[in-house]
């Protein structure tokens, strides 16, 4: 579903992802570890097709399909989705108008019917109510008024509205309570099939006490040096990240 090699990316003179290799097929959740600075949010950004950032040597293949001069919109509608560590607010744009727009867009892509109006509302109510998200949020504007929690449920919200193929989720477990942690964990759960696939970018165990992923990835100084199983994160949690570089990596 996606293979990025040999990415470099800068931002302006500074080199961040050096070199990157990663492939993800579907139904496969893998999660990407490491400490800060490392490029972790970079590659989020630069996969979902973020202005600002130079691709310098390197390919990103999704869905068979070279992306790395697609804008943000073209990558959405083929199916590829970025959950937000910070998600923006957009006041005057309901939820509702926003979400609508987004699913009719794909369907539009993919030439099939959308739903109608009446299915739409009942679906987008019902999948509020599975994240724990008052329904009635569904009037207001995007994440406006929202608290930290309620947006990182409503970008979940948004994540089964839209049934991406790729989700790519930025630090989603980060300023969550145990309950809204868990909320989420099971949105996302729902989510997954054989013919998705999720990036997980997140710095604690935790979330992976939740959602348990087929592989763990860590990545430093702008390459990913370590890969494993998700026993790998539970070492992470007990020893940090020094003994990666007594190892030589």
């Amino acid at each position: 579903m996606l293979i990025v090699e040999n990415l470099h990316v800068q931002v302006e003179d500074n080199l961040i992802l050096k070199g990157l290799n990663l492939r993800i097929n579907a139904g496969e959740v893998h999660a990407i570890m490491g400490p800060n600075g490392s490029g972790k949010s970079t590659l989020s950004n630069v996969l979902a097709g973020k202005p600002g950032y130079e691709i310098s040597d390197g390919s990103i293949k999704f869905l068979n399909k070279e992306i790395t001069e697609f804008s943000p919109e073209e990558r959405a509608r083929m199916g590829l989705f970025l959950a937000f560590q910070y998600p923006v607010e957009i006041p005057g744009v309901s939820n509702m108008e926003f979400l609508k727009t987004a699913c009719d867009s794909i369907s539009n892509y993919h030439s099939t019917d959308p739903d109608s109006s009446i299915d739409f509302i009942k679906r987008a109510r019902r999948l509020a109510e599975q994240v724990a998200l008052n329904p009635d949020f569904l009037k207001r504007g995007v994440n406006e008024g929202f608290s930290g929690g309620e947006k990182k449920r409503n970008e979940i919200l948004q994540l089964l509205m839209l049934k991406p193929r790729l989700a790519i989720l930025d630090e989603t477990d980060s300023g969550l309570d145990i309950d809204a942690l868990k909320t989420v964990s099971e949105g996302i759960n729902s989510y997954r099939n054989s013919d998705n696939a999720v990036l997980m970018i997140t710095h604690y165990q935790r979330l992976l006490d939740h959602i348990k992923p087929d592989f763990v990835h860590v990545l430093a100084n702008g390459q990913i040096v370590q890969s494993g199983d998700h026993t790998l994160a539970e070492k992470l949690e007990a020893e940090g990240y020094g003994w990666l570089s007594e190892t030589g990596t």
